[in-house]
């Protein structure tokens, strides 16, 4: 495995892994934010180049201080073939086996080579798997007489009183003010490591979210640096009044005018989001969302 710096490269590499979206996801959200600024400070390692079988994002070697950290110790992988991915994640020059960190992809076939080096390396698994969805046809827009979008009706909300979402509710991008109140609220977070790396992606991507009458976030999304949607929560007070549908419709048409590529999970659980989603015009995709965190038995 090499590192690809030439911009070029990068630009060929990210136009080719669109054509295995949604697979490619990961990889090819975060070289979009390579390209661009590259916030995060993460390098992109190919096998062969131009015909590469495997493709990994990771941040540069002087980001990965913190032997703890596995959400700044974050891989991304794209395989086309599992045939030399054993080999490959075994090599200490790829992967940082000493340290706490997770892979993330959208591909199962990722986990039988992670799990073989984690058992030869003494590293503990923790597998977890959810619903990938992206939005794949265009939404057509309902609008009221005014010709104002009715979202009530767009996404079969329960009705509100117009005048008082108007008066009280407003669409927001978050600062980092609000990392805490999103970190609290995060299933993959509630700790001073998760809560920096939630102000890093508030810092650097858009994040977006609902402002209710006590002038607080009532309900949010952060993007992250492979470009996905995450840490969605609605406060309870405020669920079923259309609020995240509001921020659906604000990050769509922010993201879609700044040509930012975005996708984002649902666990398996929260079945009433996921039957919702279709209304939203998005799609589920039978690849999935993997994630491994591995632990070395001496962190255990």
């Amino acid at each position: 495995m090499f590192v690809i710096n030439e911009l070029q490269k990068l630009q060929l590499l990210y136009e080719s892994l669109e054509k295995s979206i949604p697979e490619s996801f990961k990889v090819y959200g975060a070289i979009f934010n390579i390209i661009n600024k590259n916030p995060f400070n993460l390098e992109v390692l190919v096998d062969a180049w131009p015909d590469y079988q495997i493709v990994i994002t990771r941040p540069k070697k002087e980001e990965m201080k913190d032997d703890l950290d596995h959400y700044t110790n974050t891989y991304h992988i794209f395989i086309k073939a599992p045939d030399n991915l054993e080999e490959v994640l075994a090599c200490p020059q790829v992967i940082n086996w000493e340290q706490v960190f997770q892979i993330q992809g959208c591909q199962e076939n990722l986990g039988e080579a992670i799990r073989k080096v984690s058992a030869s390396k003494s590293v503990q698994v923790d597998y977890t798997r959810t619903m990938l969805f992206s939005k794949e046809t265009p939404l057509e827009l309902k609008t009221s007489s005014d010709g104002k979008e009715d979202l009530t009706q767009m996404f079969k909300v329960p009705k509100v009183d117009k005048a008082s979402r108007e008066q009280n509710f407003s669409s927001i991008f978050l600062d980092t003010s609000h990392a805490r109140l999103v970190n609290e609220q995060w299933d993959f977070g509630k700790n001073e490591r998760s809560l920096k790396y939630v102000e890093r992606c508030i810092q650097h991507f858009p994040a977006f979210g609902v402002l209710g009458p006590e002038k607080l976030p009532v309900s949010w999304t952060v993007m992250e640096q492979s470009c996905e949607l995450r840490m969605g929560y609605t406060v309870p007070k405020y669920r079923q009044q259309g609020n995240m549908w509001l921020i659906y419709h604000h990050s769509i048409e922010y993201l879609n005018q700044k040509k930012i590529p975005y996708y984002f999970h649902v666990a398996g659980s929260k079945e009433n989001i996921v039957q919702k989603l279709p209304n939203w015009g998005m799609t589920r995709h039978p690849c999935g969302w993997h994630q491994w965190k591995c632990n070395p038995k001496k962190y255990c």
